[in-house]
């Protein structure tokens, strides 16, 4: 494949491409889901295909197809010429790429087990073990379990001379606890809500969950919380748990921080930030405790790799350095508006799309707090734990975060007392000038969040999010309906 693709390129340069890329991909996909004990679904998907993307004069060009022919092949590159000589003819600025090393290169992710070599008979066992012993509890109408394992075979080659390969492998799982009565309906989820966690790593990933040993705890929870108060609405002291908190900055420091975004090419349909170019190095984001990185270099974070999909070694780089705005998401066009080399963040969620702007791992790097000196330095206020749902203006900036739980915390120290539909809400730069303290590397952990959609036509993008429990002072915490 790698000879027939870089005959690809050549020929469009021999027809007046200034560059050229090519990706060549194989994924294979399962997902099963049990629920009570009982097989509910299980899915297997495979598909392969290349995508080529043409830069004509200042105008891009793509075009994708599941066929592996020369002939077809062929067509591909003139369609996606084609449409870059059109694009062109209605460029309003000139297209310049940032530099990058022509790299030569392999990369696999490390992944001790590979889920596809265990039966999908044990791994429905374990589904059934979970869920029927979540189900034992009573009071508990409904456990679920399920488990999502992907692999990505990539080559990528470039007519700046790159050629690349990678291999991807992903594993995830999680468990879900749902019960009713007079109180009305609860979940309660493990590790995380949403489908649970997810990494770049084998079968071990899943077997370190211990999602047998929790599933009693989680179904218990979910029958107290039928039953449980509601907080009185007002401003507290919270804590805030590593698994809610990386969808906190998912969506108030990854999204705002997408430099398409910022210069108004996602408006119509993800929207934008207010993370505008005036506040690069100069604004302030959070309070000093705030350190967030781009990072794709961590082994077995969801958004980890070796090189993004325009040929981009992965990087660490700073968002957020102690509190001030300094670095934003960028592929190669984006990043020459600011004179800046790109940081590796062009991603395409298969090889049957372009490339746009995503979240590496955007991590909340740690503090230097145990989660019980955080505690100790609350009068009255809640700890939060696990998101429910979630909503965020168009420029990332009022947003409200609904968890499972809050569990109360009184004269420095949890009281046993929990709280349901619990509600947080404010303004993301306001929020995270509130921050006075994250707990240490002992709490600190990876999350993966598989789901992450943006762009026209819609790509689900698999990103990752660092976090510990972090304490925020005097946020407005409401009931959701």
């Amino acid at each position: 494949m790698q000879e027939k693709l870089q005959k690809l390129l050549q020929f469009l340069v021999s027809r007046g491409s200034r560059y050229a890329d090519a990706r060549y991909e194989e994924h294979v996909e399962q997902e099963l889901l049990v629920e009570n004990g009982v097989l509910k679904s299980t899915t297997y998907v495979t598909h392969s295909g290349v995508g080529i993307r043409v830069l004509y004069g200042n105008g891009w060009g793509f075009a994708a197809t599941d066929e592996k022919g020369e002939t077809a092949l062929e067509k591909t590159a003139l369609k996606a010429l084609e449409i870059a000589q059109s694009s062109d003819r209605r460029a309003k600025k000139p297209v310049l790429l940032a530099p990058e090393p022509v790299h030569k290169a392999t990369f696999r992710s490390p992944a001790a087990i590979d889920p596809f070599q265990i039966s999908d008979k044990e791994k429905i066992d374990l589904l059934k073990q979970v869920t029927l012993k979540a189900k034992q509890v009573e009071g508990v109408v409904r456990a679920t379990g399920s488990m999502r394992f992907k692999k990505i075979r990539k080559l990528f080659v470039s007519t700046e001379g790159s050629i690349i390969e990678q291999e991807i492998t992903i594993s995830g799982a999680g468990i879900a606890a749902q019960a009713v009565g007079e109180g009305g309906f609860q979940t309660r989820s493990y590790p995380a809500s949403f489908g649970g966690d997810h990494s770049t790593r084998g079968w071990e990933f899943v077997l370190d969950m211990n999602l047998i040993e929790n599933a009693e705890r989680i179904a218990q929870e979910a029958v107290q919380l039928v039953s449980a108060p509601t907080i009185e609405p007002g401003e507290y002291d919270i804590v805030i748990s590593g698994n809610q908190l990386a969808l906190q900055i998912h969506e108030s420091c990854g999204h705002p921080s997408e430099l398409d975004r910022v210069m108004g090419s996602e408006l119509s349909f993800a929207g934008g930030s207010f993370l505008t170019p005036d506040k690069l190095n100069n604004f302030k984001y959070g309070s000093e405790h705030i350190n967030i990185t781009a990072d794709a270099t961590i082994p077995g974070g969801l958004g980890s790799f070796g090189f993004d999909d325009e040929g981009v070694e992965a990087q660490r780089t700073y968002i957020v350095k102690e509190g001030i705005f300094v670095g934003y998401l960028m592929d190669r066009q984006t990043a020459t508006e600011l004179g800046l080399r790109s940081n590796g963040a062009a991603r395409a969620d298969s090889w049957s799309h372009l490339p746009i702007i995503r979240m590496t791992n955007i991590n909340l790097l740690p503090g230097k707090y145990t989660l019980e000196e955080l505690i100790s330095g609350i009068d009255y206020g809640f700890l939060l734990d696990t998101n429910k749902s979630w909503s965020i203006d168009d420029l990332r900036l009022n947003f409200q975060f609904a968890t499972e739980i809050a569990y109360e915390i009184k004269s420095g120290r949890l009281t046993g007392r929990i709280f349901k539909n619990p509600v947080y809400y404010d303004i993301t730069p306001m929020f995270w000038n509130k921050c006075d303290g994250v707990a240490n590397e002992k709490y600190w952990r990876v999350w993966g969040v598989p789901n992450c959609g943006k762009g026209q036509p819609m790509q689900v993008m698999h990103v990752g999010h660092g976090a510990s429990y972090a304490r925020f002072r005097r946020v407005k915490v409401g009931v959701k309906g």
